[in-house]
């Protein structure tokens, strides 16, 4: 019994792992105003809603500067 539950354990660890892997791959890489807004909220010591809410406002606006 122990080995199928050990079996099973591993099984599903690979599988979480190829999926993770998957979707690292898959993703984009950010861009400098992303990174950027992104040191910002850390400085303000935001997280959460309001961190969201302040990157995205962040990145809009960097996006009108350079545009």
């Amino acid at each position: 019994m122990q080995k199928v539950l050990a079996i099973a354990t591993l099984a599903a660890a690979l599988s979480l792992g190829s999926a993770l892997t998957v979707a690292a791959a898959t993703s984009k890489p950010r861009s400098a105003a992303s990174i950027e807004c992104s040191k910002q909220a850390d400085a303000k010591g935001l997280h959460g809603k309001e961190r969201k809410k302040f990157r995205a406002a962040c990145k809009k606006e960097m996006a009108k500067k350079k545009g």
